[in-house]
């Protein structure tokens, strides 16, 4: 990730650092640090009057869980190093938010805008082509998902080219998440990332003990928060921040350059701006102050990287004043800032945890589509008849009437939205409390990184030593 070491070695660095921590056996955490499959493609696709061959990778890291899950993005920074290491993150996250899969990730070299939209589209379906007669990809065998570059779009894609390969298989449609909601996608699926990065820090920040140490109150509300990068996941993320968490957007950064407002950024008239503009340069009220860095080094409480990897370094990591850093982005630290930021105090909320919430509810998605019926629907009226016989008996007890809007509060059944966003919540809230209580027993692990990284090692091994492999 430094320039010295690969994305990968880093990852697996960071491994062997958290199970120095354990007693699990070396050659055991070798196995769990080793990518099972990595699928390296090579194909032809016609663009204009020429042919263009197109580089693409699946890799997954580890089938200790079936399927395995993870996204598949298109950009031109894709290889083979940083699919697998993002595979192996999504092993690490999956374990550490009790999602039962296995890590995978998948990744097409190209740059999207360059492409029509007609091409992308020869470019997904000829991709998933090739996974289907390699087996790599089915609801029981590789799940993939959105990442950087793809969306909803290119979801309904694969679904319809792996169900044209295999007409008549009851469970297809569980062979990728992330699809539109009226192509059997889920509400909530969209925002899930920038979600579960609110409900992490805003965890992370309910316990005063550890926000002393920063010299912070207890609680989201009020707090700076700079976003760098306006993505579906820094976008949502600032959002859901500014309006359920009352956080102040200070700072926001996009390619084009990163803007300023001591007095707080309304992120939704920014995002209108920017979609007319097609940049957030010149909004109202904000000052230009640099390149898409320079957002990094405000001052703020809380510094959300959601761009890409590698964006805070050791050169501009002693320049950071952020007090909590929350890792929306994959591996936006490098190795070597690491340490450097840790020894200033900054609690780092680390990436396959705080951005955990897209393949949380994508594993919602999948558990939607394996029982072919929506979440709610089975149960919602009986609890608003029970709710509504409650509210009855209420009446009769106290002699009181509940009026017409309070009794509809009180009686209805939770929507799909509200039923995911709550099962989010609570993955994200119970994630974190193992993580600190992984710190208290081992007063020896100073970061919530390694802290993070030992209970994922834990529940891996175990799952690893129960299907007898290593006994």
């Amino acid at each position: 990730m430094s320039g010295h070491i690969s994305f990968f070695d880093s990852v697996g660095n960071y491994v062997d650092k958290a199970a120095s921590f354990t007693d699990i056996p070396p050659g055991l955490i070798e196995q769990i640090k080793a990518c099972n499959l990595v699928l390296r493609l090579r194909f032809p696709v016609r663009v204009g009057d020429d042919y263009e061959v197109i580089e693409a990778y699946r890799v997954q890291h580890s089938h200790h869980r079936l399927p395995t899950k993870g996204g598949i993005r298109y950009a031109e920074s894709v290889d083979q190093d940083e699919v697998m290491a993002l595979a192996a993150l999504m092993t690490y996250k999956c374990a550490l938010v009790d999602v039962p899969f296995g890590g995978a990730k998948g990744g097409i070299k190209i740059n999207p805008s360059k492409y029509t939209i007609g091409q992308l589209e020869s470019i997904t379906r000829r991709y998933t082509t090739e996974l289907v007669k390699k087996n790599f990809i089915g609801p029981g065998i590789d799940v993939p998902a959105p990442d950087y570059g793809t969306g909803p779009r290119e979801m309904a894609w694969i679904l319809d080219t792996y169900q044209a390969f295999r007409h008549g298989e009851i469970d297809s449609i569980g062979c990728v998440t992330g699809k539109p909601v009226t192509q059997n996608g889920i509400r909530g699926r969209a925002e899930a990332t920038g979600r579960g990065v609110f409900y992490g820090i805003r965890e992370c920040m309910r316990h005063e003990d550890d926000m002393k140490k920063v010299g912070l109150t207890k609680g989201i509300e009020g707090k700076t928060m700079v976003v760098q990068g306006l993505g579906n996941v820094g976008s949502n993320t600032a959002l859901i921040s500014q309006r359920e968490g009352d956080v102040r957007i200070i700072g926001l950064s996009e390619r084009e350059g990163s803007i300023y407002n001591p007095k707080g950024i309304d992120v939704e008239q920014l995002l209108a701006y920017r979609k007319a503009n097609g940049t957030i340069i010149g909004f109202p009220g904000t000052e230009h102050i640099g390149g898409p860095l320079a957002a990094l080094e405000l001052e703020c409480d809380i510094l959300v990287p959601a761009a890409l990897e590698n964006q805070i370094t050791s050169e501009n990591a002693p320049r950071i004043k952020a007090k909590i850093i929350a890792e929306a982005a994959n591996g936006p630290i490098t190795a070597d800032a690491d340490p450097i930021l840790i020894q200033k105090g900054c609690i780092i909320l680390p990436d396959f945890y705080i951005n955990a919430g897209g393949v949380t509810v994508s594993y919602f998605e999948w558990l939607k589509n394996l029982s072919h019926h929506r979440f709610g629907r089975l149960e919602n009226r009986f609890h608003h008849d029970q709710f509504n016989g409650f509210v009855n008996k209420i009446e009769e007890m106290t002699g009181k009437t509940v009026d017409k809007r309070e009794r509809e509060f009180l009686t209805r059944g939770g929507t799909e939205i509200e039923l995911v966003n709550s099962g989010l919540e609570d993955t994200m809230i119970t994630a974190y409390n193992q993580i600190r209580d992984t710190l208290k027993d081992h007063p020896n692990i100073t970061d919530i990184r390694t802290a993070a990284f030992v209970c994922s090692l834990k529940k891996i091994a175990s799952d690893y030593i129960s299907m007898g492999i290593f006994p």
